[in-house]
């Protein structure tokens, strides 16, 4: 996983699998973000199988797929709502993390 964390509380990383839930889990996020649209690649898993591996784990999961780098106001707003009700860090992912990246930017405006 390659990962990089953004602030104390927020951590982007590229593609995850659901066997990577429980280094997350043990690192101390509370919530994971997927913001990769399902089938972006072959091979890719489906975020709601990472969401279940969440869910069996005690962590909270949000999938918000961005394509692109286009962001609209909804998303931005929907992330930002995450972020202020998230109950500890907070790990987003993506295919390479740019994406959660530059939208954790733009929610912070």
């Amino acid at each position: 996983m390659n990962v990089q964390s953004l602030s104390e509380d927020f951590t982007v990383a590229g593609q995850i699998r659901a066997d990577d839930v429980g280094a997350i889990a043990d690192a101390g996020y509370r919530v994971v973000v997927c913001n990769r649209p399902d089938g972006e690649d072959p091979g890719q898993p489906d975020a709601a199988d990472i969401g279940a591996a969440c869910e069996a784990r005690g962590l909270e999961f949000h999938h918000l797929p961005i394509r692109g780098a286009n962001l609209d106001a909804g998303i931005v707003e929907t992330f930002r709502g995450i972020l202020d009700n998230a109950t500890g860090p907070v790990f987003a992912y993506c295919r390479s993390g740019q994406r959660s990246a530059y939208l954790w930017i733009s929610a912070r405006r």
